[in-house]
């Protein structure tokens, strides 16, 4: 069961299954619209088709480690039935499928920064989707070196890329994947579905760290990826209907770390590559977003209670706030 909390301060518990089973998305509760339409589409006050957008929230922890109530890091943007994911941290595939999302609709896919929260299973994603029936191209967008770790992938698994291609008839994976590095914010794609934009941001020691924007037919999602407090992620948010941004509680990371040998220098690292709870708030009030989601909580271990995190942002943002968990659609 997966929590949001709303803006008026109260929990909304979304009991998944029931509400996928009468056609009612989890939209309907973060985000108070009507059930959703079972077409691709939905209809305006003109009678034009307008292509309505769908975010999943697949993963929502933050940091390398394994957490028990949260996947590693990865999101999904489905417009008109293509799939577009934004970060592969290890099991996002499965996340894809718990989702009910269809590997082989993938078409492109977006890394923020080159972490291994963030990029696990880059690689495994693409072979996984072309063991299910992925039989179209797949660009990739990211910092260096992904074009080398593409290359490096496809040699790791060259024996059972063989294999399978020879018996059970697959196409060649390798020209499937086409990767794209990037190193400057500014456009990055644009098809029928979407226009992506990307800034820079602050994400020390590593470096290029990216923000993405996703602007769809029907509303602007942007996604802040690992950053401390960044004008940059603010001028590329502006205005956006939603933003997906990381948070960090500092005074819990200091009960953390308190007793590890390097406490001094992890807490230093921590403070300058995240941003604090209630900075989260003044960067969506600065950017006039109309809904913030949490997202990439830090520290994972021992949860956090939903309410904590609402607290402290709520304060500095007037507009709707909910805190994120895995599998969340809005």
């Amino acid at each position: 069961m997966s929590t949001s909390i709303s803006s008026n301060g109260h929990l909304d518990l979304s009991r998944r299954r029931l509400l996928q089973a009468a056609g009612v998305s989890i939209a309907a509760l973060a985000l108070g619209v009507p059930r959703k339409l079972p077409a691709a589409v939905a209809t305006t006050g003109s009678s034009a088709a307008t292509i309505r957008s769908r975010l999943i929230l697949l993963g929502t922890a933050g940091g390398p480690t394994p957490k028990v109530d949260r996947s590693a890091p990865a999101n999904a943007i489905v417009v008109g039935g293509d799939i577009y994911v934004i970060d592969c941290g290890n099991g996002v595939a499965r996340q894809m499928v718990k989702a009910s999302l269809d590997l082989g609709r993938i078409r492109d896919v977006f890394i923020t920064h080159q972490h291994s929260d963030h990029n696990a299973d880059y690689g495994n994603l693409l072979l996984l989707a072309w063991a299910t029936d992925l039989h179209t191209p797949v660009n990739t967008y990211g910092p260096p070196p992904l074009e080398r770790m593409t290359e490096l992938f496809l040699e790791m698994d060259a024996y059972d890329i063989g294999i399978r291609e020879k018996d059970e008839g697959r196409p060649p994976l390798a020209p499937l994947i086409r990767p794209h590095e990037i190193t400057r914010g500014g456009p990055v794609m644009h098809d029928a579905n979407v226009k992506v934009s990307a800034a820079l941001v602050q994400h020390p020691p590593v470096a290029p760290a990216f923000a993405y924007r996703f602007d769809c037919p029907d509303r602007s999602i942007v996604f802040s990826g690992d950053t401390g407090p960044s004008g940059n992620l603010i001028a590329l948010a502006h205005g956006a209907d939603i933003l997906v941004h990381e948070v960090i509680d500092l005074k819990a990371i200091d009960k953390v770390v308190k007793d590890e040998a390097m406490a001094t220098r992890l807490r230093a690292h921590l403070e300058a590559a995240h941003t604090p709870m209630s900075e989260v708030g003044r960067i969506a009030t600065k950017a006039g977003v109309k809904t913030l989601v949490l997202n990439h909580f830090v520290p994972g271990t021992p949860p956090i209670p939903d309410q904590a995190w609402y607290d402290a942002v709520k304060p500095h943002f007037k507009g709707r706030v909910i805190v994120g968990h895995d599998l969340m659609e809005l």
